[in-house]
This record gives C-alpha cells, structure tokens and sequence, in this order.
C-alpha cells in the first residue's frame, strides 16, 4: 500500500469534516463526489445548493468533468441564508477589533468572500479542516487562515512541507520524505529554521512514521565556513534544546544526510547521517528546487504544500492540481485534523 493510499485509510478511520470553497471549480466538485464515495471524510460546499448543482449539470450537459455528478453527501453553506452567520460576524469582528473591524463589516465579508466564511468555520469546529487553491492563489488562501486560526501553542511559525514519495528509492523511509520549508517562509533565521524543523518532524511522524531529521548545507559538519553554514549551526542548536529527544542533527549536505556510506564517511558514527527522512532546507529557494528537481528528474510523487504549525488544518493546492491531488490534501487534511 502506497502513503496516500495509507493516509487515505487513516483518514476513513476517524472521519472528519473539510470544507471545500471554491465550489463552482468543476475539478473541486468532481474531487467532492470522490471523497464522499470512497468515505475519506465528511465535505462542506460553500453556496447555494440549486446553483452549484446547475453549474454541475453544465458541465454535465458540456461532456465535461463532472459528467454524472453525484453531490448527495455533501452539506451546503449558503452565505445567503446560513443560520449561523450573525454568530460567526460577532466572532470574526472580536478576532479582528485590533484592526478596527465591525460587526457590519464582518458581515459583508463572510457573505462574500467564501475563504472569510472557510476558515471561520474551522475555527468554531464546524468544519475540521479547509482545503482551497484550485482556484485562489496562495496568498488568498493563507491569508484569512493567518489572520483568523494563528499559530498553534506552542509554535511560533506557520511553514509548509511537502511530502515526496520517491519510486524505487533505497533511501529515508522506502523513499517516503518530508521536506521543509518550501512554500513560504522566505529566508529563515536560525531561530525559524528550528521551528520549521520541529513542525517537520511532528508532520512527519502524524503521517508517515518516526522522524529522523538532517538540517542541511553545503556543509557537512564544518567542511565549510560561511555565515550560511553559521545560521544552520544554530538552528541544529536550538532544535536540540527544543526537542532532546528528537533524532535530529546538522549541518548536513544531502549526500550525507541520506546516503548510508557518505553519511559515514563525513560524519562517523552519527545516528542521523545517512538515515534522515526529514530535510529541512536552510532556505525556500534550496527547498523550492530541491522538491521540484526530484519530482520531475526522479518521477516522485509531491503532496504539497501542507501547512504546518497552523492553529487549525488549512492547506492549498497548485492552480494547475488535478482531481486526484484534491483527493489526496483533503485525505492528509483529515489525518491532519485528527486528535485536534
């Protein structure tokens, strides 16, 4: 069985509800039908019921996507006439009073800007996750779920990761990785790298399995002196005193981390050298290349991005995904949700 064929079983086993905006997107309406059929987990359309099921039957009529739609287990939250939007206004105004927002202006801006309406119901446990992207950017998407949901205890940082899964590949986890950060922390301090590392390894070990965490270079263990290596340095410090027990160590370059003979040809005897399943990147361009040169030159399968450190489960999608990949950051949405 296959990780997101595994996430997809974990997620079937505690089922939890995600809401899905962009719900005149055919792609998100076809990946609806999906979820619901194969009992993923529990979904929530924003708008009204007649006008999403017309826009389907267009596309219907067209031989298009959602030929043969079935949206019968879906639940609809009209912003029109939703019972419960006086309650969420009176709430999202009190989150957002430091900013001036009145109750009249969260009104408006639940009922017409369906991500505002989203993420509120993840936060009052309406709904337990939000999955968005296929047609909002990244920024659109983050936005509200930054200013209404915050970072969860503990954690100072919301970061993303994806999960690489790597076909015939000896190393990590039978190929299964997790990289971080590479979709939105820019250039982080040593201090962020070793929040994003923490949150790594807790993605990790949620979905796949024990984390083994390599914080990476271009140097391994002082081949190398540079102000760059410095920050990696720290941030290993501070990962250990955040978190003694993890098995995490650094500076690596990658060959070191993940490969188990240079691993013990740079840095003999280290428990992490040659066994990392997490790698976290010093930067987000090392981490943006890093993930795409290994999707398309070693055919890996890339979930992702999935927020990390988030108060509640907030994911985007590429504009470009397909029904699949929705299916499949619904199900991690899910996993994610579980034990909240």
């Amino acid at each position: 069985m296959g990780f997101i064929e595994k996430i997809k079983e974990q997620a079937k086993a505690d089922l939890k509800t995600i809401v899905l905006p962009e719900s005149m997107e055919p792609r998100t309406l076809k990946a609806a039908e999906r979820i619901i059929k194969e009992g993923i987990a529990k979904v929530i359309l924003i708008g009204d019921e007649s006008a999403i099921r017309k826009e389907a039957e267009k596309y219907e009529s067209q031989g298009g996507s959602c030929l043969g739609l079935d949206l019968s287990g879906a639940d609809f939250v009209d912003p029109a006439s939703y019972a419960g939007m006086d309650g969420l206004a009176v709430k999202l105004a009190e989150l957002r009073k430091a900013k001036g927002m009145t109750v009249e202006e969260a009104a408006e801006l639940l009922k017409t800007k369906p991500l505002y309406l989203s993420v509120m119901l993840v936060k009052e446990g309406i709904a337990d996750g939000m999955v968005a992207g296929a047609h909002y950017s990244t920024g659109e998407v983050m936005l509200p779920g930054l200013q209404i949901l915050k970072t969860a205890p503990g954690v100072s940082l919301v970061s993303t990761f994806f999960v690489m899964v790597v076909p015939d590949c000896e190393y990590g986890n039978g190929g299964v990785f997790v990289f971080s950060d590479c979709g939105l922390v820019q250039n982080p301090s040593g201090a962020q790298m070793a929040d994003i590392a923490r949150s790594a390894a807790d993605s990790y070990r949620k979905l796949i399995g024990e984390p083994i965490v390599a914080m990476l270079s271009h140097s391994t263990k002082g081949s190398a002196k540079h102000p760059d290596v410095d920050k990696v340095v720290e941030a290993t410090r501070l990962l250990k005193e955040m978190c003694p027990d993890l098995k995490a160590d650094g500076e690596f370059q990658l060959d070191a981390a993940i490969v188990p003979s240079i691993g013990a040809a740079k840095a003999p005897g280290n428990p992490v050298a040659g066994k990392a399943n997490v790698l976290v990147f010093p930067d987000l361009d090392a981490a943006n290349i890093g993930y795409k040169l290994v999707e398309r030159l070693a055919k890996a399968q890339a979930y992702g991005p999935i927020t990390q450190g988030i108060g509640k489960p907030l994911n985007d999608l590429s504009r470009g995904c397909s029904v699949e990949d929705i299916v499949g950051v619904v199900a991690i949405t899910a996993v994610q949700a579980q034990g909240e």
